[in-house]
């Protein structure tokens, strides 16, 4: 059992997203607008917090000359992204429905996404964006624990 010292030393995610406050002029985008993105970056927290993942969302307006941006952690995603590779699951053979007949997988197309619109992320990046600054926490924290 977790006590409340136990709560306290481990991991947190901070997800923050800031935004310029003006419309975005791109088209095409995952999501059209601030709201879109504000909303699918806490349904992702919301996610998080019910499988007891310790998460915490934060919205903010960006600075002057910077653009629209999520950060985990203080990183922003593109640079964690960075260097990662991306490969997309092939459809299980196994994966079968009742009736038999294989289960139809949809993926978002992954790394084709307009690098200047964080809002137009797709969902497979910006998990793997997450998993890898969660991962990199669990490290730190279970060498710090066998220090």
């Amino acid at each position: 059992m977790n006590t409340f010292s136990d709560m306290c030393d481990m991991v947190m995610l901070d997800i923050e997203y800031r935004y310029s406050g003006g419309a975005i002029e791109a088209k095409g985008l995952r999501r059209k607008n601030v709201r879109e993105m504000e909303d699918y970056v806490r349904s992702l927290v919301l996610e998080m917090q019910s499988a007891d993942i310790p998460v915490k969302y934060v919205s903010g307006f960006a600075t002057e000359d910077e653009r629209n941006m999520v950060y985990i952690n203080g990183r922003s995603v593109p640079e964690i992204l960075e260097g990662l590779e991306i490969k997309t699951p092939d459809p299980d053979e196994s994966n079968c429905e009742c009736d038999g007949r294989p289960a139809v997988i949809t993926i978002d197309s992954g790394n084709d996404w307009n690098g200047n619109h964080i809002e137009d992320i797709p969902d497979i990046l910006m998990k793997n964006a997450i998993a890898k600054v969660y991962a990199d926490l669990g490290r730190a924290e279970s060498f710090k624990s066998d220090s």
